[in-house]
């Protein structure tokens, strides 16, 4: 299991964690709010035999039991309506809102909307009905679930984002000192490597390769700049889009298999079009997507770098005729450790992700891809670039 499937996995069983814990809550609360109801009906129904005793004036009865089985309902809110439904009086309803005269009304017809009255029986042809609603202890207890669910969902996601912040940065942190470090043991090696070119320059310039050796030495420094750069807050400099392409498709043609056709087509820009970005860390961009878009065709294809000009962005599309990218990947190939080869840590797109959107606010993404006939990588930059908030 990789570390994009790894981490993926904690948030399923995070998620899974939430719904167990909020599904739980909602069975057990139900069980309690039907075991309520049922006490709730138990009372009301006792209230109702009482009211029904006192009517009948038994003088055998406890009159004053009756009367406190009566004063002890201070909960459950009772409207007692005569056999026309006329309301006779009420209890437990709350003194504010009977100060509307209608309140009493309104609240009887929703109650025969969802529960039978309990019949009281006065003689064989006279009757009373007592309609009752749900205490506030049940009401809320009810609701109760669904807020807690809430909270709970809630403290998952602040943690859920918080750790994911935490992880972030302690990864962010120790790629930044892995990429200067990196920088730093490739330094010493590359100066080396640029003064011996010179001196193989002076004492046999009958050397024809010693061009293109001294062209990867300057690349090797170029690749410890970058490196250097990881981390820090890069300076973006006005630079020629069309004329930095040129050069990456250039370098990268000639350490190529000769079956890899470049292409480019600059027919919907200025032919000097200059974008503000930092080229050491863009033209990283332009190789990482082009060296996937290689390996995808598998030493045989054609490569195509394509730059449009829009009113206030540039667009750079970079496509190939390789095997293309499920669907399923088109987010999945820009997170550090995703890799679909068998070599590889799969941090090139996931750089060049960061380089772009971090680094020149931009955005770099799958703009379409079908199986066996290839994909295309598009790059979005502004014009003028602006402060992210």
């Amino acid at each position: 299991m990789n570390n994009a499937r790894y981490k993926n996995f904690r948030k399923l069983l995070l998620l899974a964690f939430a719904i167990v814990v909020g599904v739980g809550s909602l069975v057990f609360t139900a069980s309690l709010v039907d075991r309520l109801k049922y006490e709730e009906r138990k009372k009301a129904e006792l209230w109702a035999e009482a009211m029904q005793l006192i009517s009948l004036s038994d003088t055998t009865q406890d009159v004053d039991f009756l009367f406190s089985i009566i004063d002890n309902n201070n909960t459950i809110p009772v409207i007692l309506a005569d056999e026309s439904n006329e309301i006779i009086s009420s209890r437990n309803f709350s003194p504010k809102k009977m100060e509307d005269p209608e309140y009493l009304d309104r609240t009887l017809m929703k109650i025969k909307e969802y529960r039978d009255p309990i019949v009281i029986a006065l003689d064989n042809r006279h009757f009373n009905l007592v309609y009752y609603k749900d205490s506030a202890i049940l009401t809320m207890l009810m609701y109760y679930p669904y807020v807690q669910f809430g909270i709970i969902a809630l403290f998952i996601a602040v943690s859920y984002l918080a750790f994911s912040a935490s992880m972030v940065a302690d990864h962010n942190m120790v790629w930044a000192a892995m990429s200067r470090e990196t920088a730093h043991q490739l330094g010493t090696p590359a100066s080396s490597l640029a003064g011996w070119v010179e001196v193989l320059r002076q004492k046999h310039p009958e050397v024809v390769i010693t061009e293109e050796i001294s062209r990867d030495v300057e690349r090797l420094e170029k690749i410890t700049e970058r490196f250097s750069r990881i981390g820090t807050k890069a300076a973006l400099l006005s630079t020629d889009i069309v004329q930095l392409i040129l050069r990456t498709a250039g370098y990268l043609k000639m350490r190529t298999s000769s079956k890899i056709a470049f292409k480019t087509d600059f027919s919907h820009c200025s032919t000097a079009l200059t974008v503000p970005i930092n080229t050491a860390l863009f033209e990283w961009v332009i190789e990482n997507v082009s060296k996937n878009a290689i390996d995808a065709m598998e030493g045989n294809g054609t490569i195509t770098f394509q730059v449009r000009e829009a009113e206030k962005n540039v667009i750079i599309d970079i496509s190939d005729t390789g095997k293309g990218i499920p669907k399923s990947a088109f987010n999945k190939i820009f997170i550090a450790g995703f890799s679909t080869k068998q070599r590889g840590w799969g941090v090139g797109l996931s750089l060049s992700k960061r380089i772009v959107e971090d680094y020149h606010n931009g955005r770099i993404f799958v703009k379409h891809s079908e199986a066996g006939r290839g994909s295309c990588i598009r790059i979005v930059l502004l014009k003028v670039q602006t402060e992210k908030i």
